[in-house]
């Protein structure tokens, strides 16, 4: 039909025969557009939907439906500036020093670096590489209070090693008959009787892969510890939130673990009445407790990360979203890249008062802060995104008031109160 129309037209008018050919050609390219579109559209739903079905079938994580991320605290001390005033030590000597560790008699600080090394800084300020442990797997490390001395150092692949002047031993193996029995060794603290406690960070997940056990939202952690009488690893705590930073109290009548994706920290009674009770130190912080140490007050320093990027909350939150970032894991270091900008300890006291809040909010000088050691009036801090040790006075931060933290906890009990009455 359109054929004969343009034939006709084309004959009485040649004038009108432009006009038509166009109007006939745009009613067939309109009607296969037509054709087409449901076609396209119903491929690209079920590409869509298959891509989805197979990252969530192939996805390396079974994901809790809900999955905890730290909220504001009325009582919690503000943001501060006062961590951009530390001095850098080794830099550029120094990568990625997780964690630190302080023999106060002989005044040497010693770190363990990513390439294998421990590295110790002697009191007149030279450093010097100690010891090879000829391994990228080195994590938290404690000063043995033994009569032979040496460092504990945590390898997430040997277990809990020994070092020395003459080397070094792995004095708690990760496997037992070619078994592995402690998946991934984070932190280690040596009691005077020669007892160990340190934490296996997740029993699903390796080092190389950790926020895999943050995106899950599964407790896959323990609290461990080493009888040196019997050789035997005993559980004290388990179902941990990825279990992180291990710590002594003054009287060691307790431990303390970091429950890094339960944002709180958590008392273990391991002598007296107590012996075998457990009792929350703190909770509710504003990030991921990492490494804890024992200040010279008997109060406990505590390194706190950030777990996702700000503004990207409700994408880690989104099952779906778990499942993507766990799939492709180059999209959760885009998503995660700024998280190490933010910096902060925060003193803990005994009786889980926050006592003292360091901050660098924007890693203008350090960042992704992992641990903090007190020595001699000074907190030595690792990261394991920096190449060298910050070094900052105590006198030059001052500590929150009794009467400010009475004031914070009227605050939040009247907050709470209103909060129940909505």
């Amino acid at each position: 039909m359109i054929a004969e129309v343009v034939g006709i037209d084309l004959y009485r008018n040649r004038n009108l025969a432009p006009r038509v050919i166009v109007m006939a050609e745009r009613e067939a390219t309109s009607g296969a557009s037509k054709s087409w579109a449901p076609a396209v559209g119903g491929f690209l739903i079920a590409s869509f939907v298959g891509v989805c079905v197979q990252i969530v079938f192939f996805s390396p994580i079974s994901p809790d439906p809900v999955l905890e991320l730290p909220s504001a605290s009325s009582s919690f001390p503000a943001l501060n500036n006062e961590l951009q005033k530390l001095s850098k030590l080794g830099e550029g000597f120094l990568k990625g020093p997780e964690d630190v560790c302080v023999d106060s008699s002989a005044g040497i600080v010693y770190t363990a670096t990513r390439d294998g090394w421990i590295k110790r800084l002697h009191p007149n300020g030279s450093w010097e590489n100690w010891k090879n442990t000829h391994s990228q797997t080195l994590l938290g490390l404690a000063q043995s209070p033994s009569k032979d001395g040496g460092i504990l150092v945590c390898d997430t692949l040997k277990g809990i090693l020994k070092v020395k002047d003459d080397g070094f031993s792995v004095l708690v193996s990760s496997h037992v008959n070619q078994t592995r029995i402690i998946s991934f060794p984070d932190d280690v603290v040596e009691a005077a009787d020669g007892s160990l406690y340190f934490s296996d960070a997740s029993a699903k997940f390796g080092l190389h892969n950790w926020y895999l056990d943050f995106l899950e939202a599964k407790p896959h952690g323990r609290l461990l510890k080493y009888d040196p009488s019997s050789n035997r690893v005993s559980t004290l705590l388990d179902g941990l939130r990825f279990a992180n930073g291990v710590a002594l109290s003054a009287d060691q009548r307790y431990v303390v673990v970091c429950e890094s994706f339960k944002y709180r920290c958590v008392k273990y009674w391991v002598k007296g009445e107590k012996e075998g009770e457990t009792e929350i130190l703190i909770d509710n912080l504003p990030g991921s407790p990492d490494n804890i140490n024992l200040g010279s007050d008997g109060s406990f320093w505590i390194a706190v990360i950030q777990p996702v990027r700000d503004g990207w909350e409700w994408f880690v939150r989104w099952k779906m979203g778990r499942h993507i970032l766990a799939s492709f894991p180059s999209m959760y270091e885009l998503l995660v890249r700024g998280v190490g900008q933010r910096a902060t300890v925060v003193k803990v006291g005994a009786d889980g008062r926050i006592v003292r809040r360091l901050d660098d909010p924007d890693g203008k000088v350090i960042s992704f802060l992992t641990s903090a050691v007190e020595f001699r009036d000074h907190l030595y801090l690792g990261s394991l995104k920096v190449d060298f040790l910050g070094k900052l006075p105590l006198a030059a931060s001052p500590a929150v008031s009794t009467a400010e933290m009475l004031l914070r906890g009227r605050l939040s009990f009247w907050y709470n109160s209103r909060m129940l009455l909505v």
